[in-house]
């Protein structure tokens, strides 16, 4: 047991060389210690969706002899289930995890915004919605906490792509920043404090994450109230003591010492003020004496309580896409007898692809395929054609494809229903590269096309870890995605073919026709070191549904075996301008005739405001489980910040007021009830200036009265189209034009009494 020790007596005893020690690793995987003061090394290692600890070498990309751990399925699958309390208990089963494998932080999760589909990381982060990926998030870290570990909310921040991810600058207007990329990081950031959040490796607008003073310090602690430890990613680091005097308190991993020195040097000549160091140096033995309770009583591991939890979450995570009537009745769920009668086709169902590649990789404690768990729950030796070759799969890509393709046929020829399991080969995504298109494999869809010209009950069953084009969906009666289903996921989608378990998971994603239709397209990744974010505030769905794009799923959506109706729509305001809220309530009813659980989506436009704003966006919802017949009514409450866009001009948040709609439904594109309220906005008058213009000192209390007095009968001759056109110049413009009755001298008068 290693005796506990005192933060403040340590730090007043330490060296300076053993300060810039402590805010560096010792190696790859674990902080520095002081043997001689009682403070001994803590171990950090990767997640997020299950622990990755190597147990000799250390290669950050590779499993490289992990220990076994529960492989629980990537952020892709469960922000699918859209579930907060689901979420807690895995991170729960996590921290267990960690702490019984004496990890003092698992290094997750993952909450950057799914900016394009073509990010080869997309399947390590939960959702292109921040409102959804940070309530997620923040319910995995609360679970994982709850066990006395840490955990590392990462990439902070705008790190969306893996194209020359550790040089990239990410250029985006602070709007952007504020309304997409920074709001899932500040919701976990409120709501559950993470012990460390992690830097990103590449740039925001010319500046390394890791030595940007402004995100480090004056966003994430100064505004946020981060309490914790920022760390940096492996290897962000490009100046140590700028990383240091930004914020920056640990960096990993070891570097030999190499830049402990130019820290200590940095203290000695004056250009780091050695309290910053101490501060930096806190906050690590302040995680390293927190993590000791849990490190001395590592507890014990139930490895099969955690896979069947993982089973849930993943059958709760797949998202049932379409499930067409064939022959009187849905083809989902398989009837006993149809279930007897199929085939299963598709390398996936017995080589199953359940996890991105990467740093996250698990070793699992098992892992279930689709093709035996059926079996096992049918009581029958179903047959198996694998269909096509798979890249990546041992002995399956040296196949003959068409020998493989004919076999499928024939076991398809003839079957009750055809259960195809198709998906992206494991090379297709991964960490360290991103993807350039959204097929799938040529041989899989030939091998669809094949069996559907001689079975109509053709069942898709898709493994993916980011969106893919469905293009081919006619072909199919139903489309399963099971994204990435962790080591359970075969067992999950058995329960859900054969109707074990009622399909509740709804896009945390949109699903686009192409990628050109897609909102970074034309800027993504970028090239000669930037990336331009033109889309602004509108990715995801607020981009298509606020251009009207056609695509093949909306965000939110989902199918179940049950139906749901929703009625009673209401929203109430109260307050006013910053202390405004809207109180909204709904009515669900399971109007079908099997239990199941639907996820009401409230979602909030401003078609008044005074800048660009999406169609809707999404700022609450809640999953429900209902039995056939039973109804229950939500109570949803939207505060200000709900209500508000980030002010460019007056860099803060603000509530414009006006008309505001309120909508309720099963997916951005499946509204079912619509409230329209109008909410009181704040003053949003900024300070005039001779180069604001005469419609902003129009639009301004103050402005228009000194204004209408100084113009006087000066503006009375000009035409009318003279005035409009007037309305967009600069004073200056307009005083040094003679204008308005009044010279520059004059308009200097003007601005003075209009700060008065």
């Amino acid at each position: 047991m290693t005796a506990a020790f005192d933060v403040e007596r340590v730090l007043a005893e330490l060296t300076l060389e053993e300060k810039a020690a402590l805010t560096s690793g010792s190696d790859f995987w674990h902080t520095d210690g002081v043997d001689r003061l009682g403070v001994p090394k803590v171990m950090v290692t990767d997640g997020p969706h299950g622990l990755r600890k190597q147990a000799e070498s250390a290669d950050h990309l590779g499993i490289g002899n992990s220990v076994p751990a529960t492989c629980f399925p990537p952020a892709a699958a469960l922000a699918s289930t859209w579930d907060v309390d689901l979420l807690d208990r895995v991170g729960r089963a996590l921290g267990r995890e960690t702490r019984g494998n004496e990890v003092a932080v698992l290094l997750g999760p993952g909450v950057n915004m799914k900016r394009s589909p073509l990010c080869g990381r997309n399947f390590e982060y939960f959702s292109e919605d921040p409102a959804l990926a940070g309530d997620l998030g923040a319910a995995l870290v609360s679970g994982i906490q709850s066990e006395g570990v840490g955990t590392s909310l990462k990439h902070f921040a705008a790190n969306n792509q893996e194209t020359d991810r550790m040089r990239v600058s990410s250029d985006v207007d602070e709007r952007t920043l504020r309304e997409i990329y920074f709001p899932a990081f500040e919701r976990v950031v409120k709501q559950a404090q993470p012990w460390t959040v992690m830097c990103s490796y590449n740039k925001i607008n010319g500046v390394y994450a890791s030595q940007d003073p402004w995100l480090l310090t004056e966003v994430l602690r100064d505004e946020w109230g981060f309490e914790g430890l920022v760390v940096s990613d492996w290897g962000a680091v490009v100046d140590r003591v700028a990383a240091v005097a930004a914020g920056l308190d640990l960096e990993m991993p070891a570097t030999g010492g190499r830049t402990d020195a130019l820290v200590v040097d940095a203290v000695k000549n004056g250009q780091l003020d050695e309290a910053v160091l101490d501060t930096a140096a806190r906050r690590v033995l302040t995680l390293i004496a927190r993590a000791q309770p849990a490190l001395d009583e590592p507890g014990s591991i139930d490895v099969e309580a955690h896979h069947a939890l993982a089973r849930e979450a993943a059958a709760d995570g797949s998202v049932l896409l379409k499930n067409a009537v064939v022959g009187g009745a849905p083809v989902l769920p398989l009837s006993a007898d149809d279930a007897a009668r199929a085939v299963v086709v598709g390398e996936f169902a017995r080589t199953p692809r359940y996890q991105g590649a990467g740093s996250s990789q698990v070793n699992p404690t098992r892992l279930d395929d689709a093709l035996t768990a059926l079996r096992a729950a049918t009581g029958s030796q179903l047959p198996f054609a694998a269909g096509f070759s798979v890249a990546g799969v041992e002995g399956s890509q040296d196949s003959d494809d068409a020998a493989l393709l004919a076999e499928a046929v024939q076991a398809a020829r003839g079957a009750g229903t055809v259960l195809l399991f198709l998906g992206l080969p494991a090379p297709d995504e991964s960490e360290g590269y991103d993807r350039t298109h959204l097929d799938l494999p040529a041989n899989q869809l030939a091998a669809l096309r094949a069996v559907a010209e001689v079975n109509d009950r053709v069942v898709v069953v898709l493994a993916n870890g980011s969106a893919v084009a469905v293009e081919w969906q006619e072909a199919a009666a139903a489309v399963l995605e099971t994204w990435l289903g962790g080591q359970a996921g075969g067992s999950a989608v058995a329960d859900l073919l054969l109707g074990a378990r009622n399909p509740s998971g709804k896009l945390a994603e949109t699903i686009p026709h192409r990628v050109e239709d897609t909102p970074a397209f034309g800027n993504f990744p970028g090239d000669n070191g930037h990336v331009r974010y033109g889309e602004g505030v509108l990715i995801g769905y607020r981009w298509y549904d606020t251009r009207l794009v056609d695509v093949a799923y909306p965000f939110g959506h989902g199918l179940s075996y049950t139906t749901f109706g929703y009625s009673d729509v209401t929203a109430t305001v109260s307050g006013e301008g910053a202390s405004s809220a809207v109180a909204v309530s709904v009515t669900v009813t399971n109007t079908g005739d099997r239990a199941g659980a639907e996820t009401v989506q409230v979602y909030v436009g401003d078609p008044e405001a005074a800048v660009l704003r999406p169609t809707r966006e999404l700022k609450a919802f809640a999953k429900v489980t209902l039995e056939p017949g039973e109804s229950r009514t939500l109570q949803f409450t939207l505060d200000a910040r709900d209500l508000s866009y980030w002010h460019p001009a007056l860099r803060r948040w603000a509530v414009g007021g006006g008309r505001t709609v309120v909508e309720v439904g099963a997916s951005s594109r499946d509204i079912r009830g619509t409230a329209e309220v109008t909410v009181t906005g704040e003053s949003l008058h900024g300070t005039l200036s001779a180069d604001s213009t005469v419609n902003e000192w129009l639009a301004h209390p103050r402005g228009a009265e000194l204004l209408g007095a100084a113009f006087g009968e000066a503006t009375a001759a000009l035409e009318p189209t003279m005035l409009a056109m007037m309305g967009d110049m600069p004073m200056r413009v307009v005083a040094s034009f003679g204008m308005g009755g009044f010279d520059l001298d004059g308009l200097d008068a003007l601005v003075a009494r209009a700060a008065a």
